[in-house]
């Protein structure tokens, strides 16, 4: 169970959310000084979503997103089910601060990883995987400066969670490539591509979701069979305003196309 302290910043959060606000920082009775206290804090959150939890965000996988929002590493985030939207179906705008797409690569698990003392290495994060999918993610903060906000706030923040699309599993042998130096092309309305790689994710997707099942085992989180991991953007954040079309090819592993409401 959270604690009252806990379980009050998370409501600040949340109502914050709601309302499509910001504030500057959590009141200091409230504001976590540590990292496992921002989780904590992210924790509480879920008593606020009625459906199981969808699965997983990490923040800040190049040293470029590090820098900017001013943290050592990358992050962990709940993405909620209420939160997630089917791809063809409109991305609500609403009121967006950071007004940002990003591009990723979600992992789709197939077993459990529980908590335990010995490190995961990739390898064995990876064969617990079911599906590889092209997705995008729609970051932002209940901060008004979120890049002064400091890592366990940001933390607590969900990561600087918000809507979260993810395209279709892909059919290709993901197994067998190699998804550092893998190609992801990017548009705005037709606009200029945009060009990333898998290595802008901690230098493979695969070592940050390894990060991921790290990340929660020492929290003694279990990472959980049917949870989505999306593991930080491939490229440059790419700038949506409302009724924008995104649109993402992944080569051999598919396309995903993300359009935004009013």
């Amino acid at each position: 169970m959270p604690s009252n302290t806990d379980a009050a910043a998370a409501a600040l959060i949340h109502r914050t959310w709601q309302d499509g606000t910001t504030f500057d920082a959590l009141p200091p009775a409230l504001r976590p000084a540590t990292r496992a206290a921002g989780y904590a804090i992210q924790a509480a959150l879920a008593a606020f979503s009625a459906a199981p939890l969808y699965g997983w965000k990490i923040a800040a996988t190049s040293l470029a997103g590090q820098r900017h929002i001013a943290v050592a590493g990358p992050l962990a985030g709940r993405i909620f089910a209420e939160r997630v939207i089917a791809e063809g179906e409109a991305v609500p705008f609403g009121v967006n601060h950071m007004r940002v797409a990003e591009v990723e690569f979600a992992f789709r698990m197939a077993g459990d990883l529980p908590p335990r003392a010995a490190p995961y290495t990739a390898a064995e994060v990876i064969a617990a995987v079911a599906t590889l999918h092209p997705a995008i993610e729609i970051p932002d903060s209940r901060f008004t400066d979120f890049t002064q906000a400091g890592e366990a706030q940001l933390i607590a923040d969900l990561a600087c969670g918000h809507y979260f699309v993810a395209g279709a599993a892909t059919t290709a042998d993901w197994r067998g490539l190699d998804l550092a130096a893998h190609r992801v092309i990017a548009t705005r309305n037709g606009g200029p591509p945009v060009e990333g790689f898998g290595a802008n994710v901690l230098g493979d997707p695969r070592v940050a979701l390894a990060w991921l099942a790290n990340e929660l085992s020492g929290l003694g989180i279990p990472l959980r069979a049917g949870e989505t991991i999306t593991t930080g953007t491939c490229l440059i954040p790419i700038p949506i305003a409302p009724h924008d079309v995104i649109a993402a090819d992944f080569g051999v592993l598919g396309q995903i196309t993300v359009r935004f409401g009013s």
